[in-house]
């Protein structure tokens, strides 16, 4: 079996030690920067492939190594080296490929974007020199003791943070403007140029080159980033991770420096800017770049501790094994082979790493769709079901295709296919369903008490809880300002009377004078009537039979109440009714008269009811916010200069109990609600809602 040539620029290191032992070496794609870490027997095959030949090959390594060489072996390095394009093309037919692997990415320009709009890098800087010149000023910052210095900063710095917590929290509040948002922009640049240059100057201090920096875009998001590739080239294990930590290491160095003058400088503009950097270092930039789920620094630093350089591609390639096993039980080797406990842990990191990214990125088509343009964040999430959902799914599928044979022979298959068959059944099938969502439950008759204006409690007629009549006074109220004017109008309707019933004079002599006291008279009797009506205000009687509930039931005759304070709720005896808001879908599928369950933990059991009411137009501004998400609640609301507003639209849907409720209830309950809908499909669910979406979205 003759061999083609290896390309001649490449390199080879020695590498660090694997996990069972073996010697490992570092093969290096200078053109391309590329690494690739190689196990002994692959740098056996490799240190004699100017043999020329597979069978001379595998005849030097069982003479010269205690190892056991295959020609499979030299066929799997083969096919490596010819995916990783390391060899050499001399012969027409390689050109050939060449030409048509070039012609076919670039017929394929739509795939290139896709791939390209999550993560593409522009290089901007040639750093290595100046690195190189400046790296005595930068080893002082890597010294013993100027770690122990920034440890002793740092807890001096939180010791602050915990005193001054009010101070701190304040300042964030504040920072909420466009001032605000703009400072924080300036301060992640220079916390993110720092970060880079600590990788950066890492990489000199343990013999390595950084050939670039510049930013990379991720899913058109900026960030700064330094090719740190010759780290591979490292063999020491604690020096790779030296490198791997140092921009994690940088940031908190300067969060423990900045927190600190923030704690000790005065109020000012230098003051702020600390602030500025100290919350970019501690909050988002430490936390995102520790994730091991992206290819930030959280998870080189778990690459080099579990030595397993390219653990996404490896655990990947394992999750996808496993998933066929299960499915099929074709009964193929493992692509590598770890213990049991290793393997379970690496599959489940696989599945974890697409899920988390599946959300990340459909997280920020929705805050692109929400927050920016409606229709650039429906192509993002056109975009990202292809290439998170779709692309692997036809890419496994394309690898059952190649499988077929053996899958159609396998047992395992028939009970897959029954299964999946009762899957789409479930999912295709309209099926019994019904609308859960959070309601209340509250009277029909309902009236609240306020204090009309700042006023004094004289007296208390019904106590908390009370049942009071139709009529009965609730309490008394007395304001020295409503009191003081109904003197003044009194005194003053009592004089202009007086005036005008003692007059004696002939009515052809009253003339002028006569009216105008008369109309003084109709005036000041007007004036003394509203008086009369504003002082009622403060003496309210119950409109209607029920239970008088306080707002504090502990109110006593001599307490002060505010203008518009809350004093209590009359509840009547009439009926309870359920009420609740549903969105369009939800509407869509309850007919009226339906049937529901409510419950509540001041219930003592389920209670039934059926649906009377469902508006034909959606609410705008809800009444109260007991029923938002941030209060428990189910809808999606925003708070809006003291009002309620839904996210989406949402239709109030009415309801009343089967059996009258007998029991008295002190306040209005919240609970879970279940209504019984018209059947339909998931898949009908969703089509009709990602439907609606376009169809809104895209109308003029």
């Amino acid at each position: 079996m003759a061999l083609p040539s290896l390309r001649e620029e490449l390199d080879l290191f020695e590498g660090p030690k694997l996990a069972n032992g073996q010697p490992s070496w570092v093969l290096q794609d200078p053109v391309r920067q590329q690494f690739y870490r190689i196990d002994w027997l692959t740098f056996e095959i490799l240190s004699r492939w100017h043999l020329d030949d597979g069978a001379s090959i595998v005849v030097a390594i069982e003479r010269d190594t205690p190892l056991e060489v295959e020609i499979s072996d030299l066929e799997h390095t083969l096919k490596f080296l010819t995916e990783q394009q390391l060899l050499r093309v001399d012969s027409a037919e390689g050109i050939q490929k060449m030409a048509e692997r070039k012609q076919a990415a670039q017929n394929s320009w739509w795939q290139w974007l896709i791939h390209h709009y999550l993560f593409f890098r522009f290089p901007l800087v040639r750093p290595d020199r100046w690195l190189e010149r400046t790296l005595g000023i930068a080893d002082i910052f890597f010294s013993a003791s100027f770690r122990w210095i920034t440890l002793g900063a740092l807890a001096l710095g939180m010791s602050q943070l915990v005193q001054q917590w009010d101070v701190f929290h304040t300042y964030l509040l504040d920072t909420f403007t466009l001032q605000g948002l703009a400072s924080y922009g300036v301060a992640l640049i220079v916390v993110k140029v720092l970060h880079e240059l600590g990788h950066a100057y890492a990489v000199k201090r343990h013999g390595g080159r950084v050939p670039t920096m510049g930013v990379a875009f991720l899913v058109m998001w900026p960030m700064a980033y330094t090719d740190t590739n010759e780290a591979w080239k490292i063999p020491d294990r604690r020096k790779r991770l030296q490198i791997s930590s140092a921009g994690i290491a940088a940031e908190a160095i300067l969060a423990a420096w900045a927190l600190l003058a923030w704690a000790l400088l005065p109020d000012g503009a230098l003051r702020s800017a600390m602030f500025f950097v100290a919350s970019v270092s501690l909050g988002l930039t430490i936390a995102l770049n520790a994730s091991p789920f992206m290819r930030f620094d959280g998870y080189f630093i778990i690459c080099d501790l579990l030595e397993m350089p390219n653990l996404h591609q490896r655990s990947f390639a394992l999750a996808r094994w496993r998933l066929r096993e299960w499915l099929f039980k074709l009964n193929e080797p493992q692509p590598e082979v770890f213990s049991p406990a290793k393997q379970t842990a690496l599959i489940v990191f696989a599945w974890a790493t697409w899920l988390y990214r599946l959300v990340l990125f459909i997280g920020i088509a929705l805050m692109v769709y929400h927050l920016f343009t409606k229709l650039l964040g429906m192509v993002l999430f056109v975009i990202e079901i292809y290439w998170f959902i779709w692309f692997p799914v036809r890419s496994e599928l394309r690898e059952w295709i190649k499988r077929k044979t053996t899958i159609a022979q396998s047992s395992r298959t028939r009970v897959t296919g029954a299964l999946s068959v009762l899957l789409l059944v479930i999912f295709a099938i309209p099926l019994p369903t019904h609308v859960a969502v959070t309601a209340l439950f509250k009277p029909t008759e309902i009236w609240p008490v306020h204090a009309p204006g700042p006023a004094m409690v004289d007296e208390l007629h019904a106590r908390h809880g009370q049942k009071v009549e139709a009529g009965q006074p609730l309490l008394q109220m007395s304001a020295p300002d409503v009191k003081l004017q109904m003197n003044i109008s009194q005194s003053r309707w009592q004089r202009l009377s007086w005036q005008a019933a003692t007059s004696g004079m002939p009515e052809e002599q009253r003339g002028t004078p006569l009216a105008l006291s008369q109309t003084q008279l109709k005036s000041a009797q007007a004036e003394f009537d509203r008086a009369q009506q504003m002082q009622q205000r403060f003496r309210p009687q119950a409109p209607f039979a029920g239970r008088f509930l306080l707002h504090d039931p502990d109110m006593q005759a001599g307490q002060w109440l505010d203008k518009n304070e809350k004093v209590g709720t009359l509840i009547g005896h009439a009926p309870w009714r359920i009420e609740t808001w549903v969105d369009e879908d939800q509407a869509s599928r309850i007919q009226m008269g339906a049937s529901a369950r409510f419950l509540a933990p001041g219930l003592p059991h389920a209670l039934l009811a059926k649906v009377v009411g469902i508006d034909k137009d959606s609410t705008r501004v809800l009444p109260d916010g007991q029923l938002a998400a941030l209060h428990g609640g189910h809808l999606l609301v925003r708070s809006q200069q003291g009002r309620w507003l839904p996210e989406q639209a949402v239709y109030r849907l009415s309801l009343e109990l089967k059996e009258p409720y007998t029991h008295d209830l002190m306040a209005v309950q919240r609970g879970m609600l279940s209504v019984d809908a018209q059947a339909h499909s998931w898949a009908g669910q969703y089509l009709r809602h990602a439907l609606a979406v376009v169809i809104r979205e895209l109308k003029p």
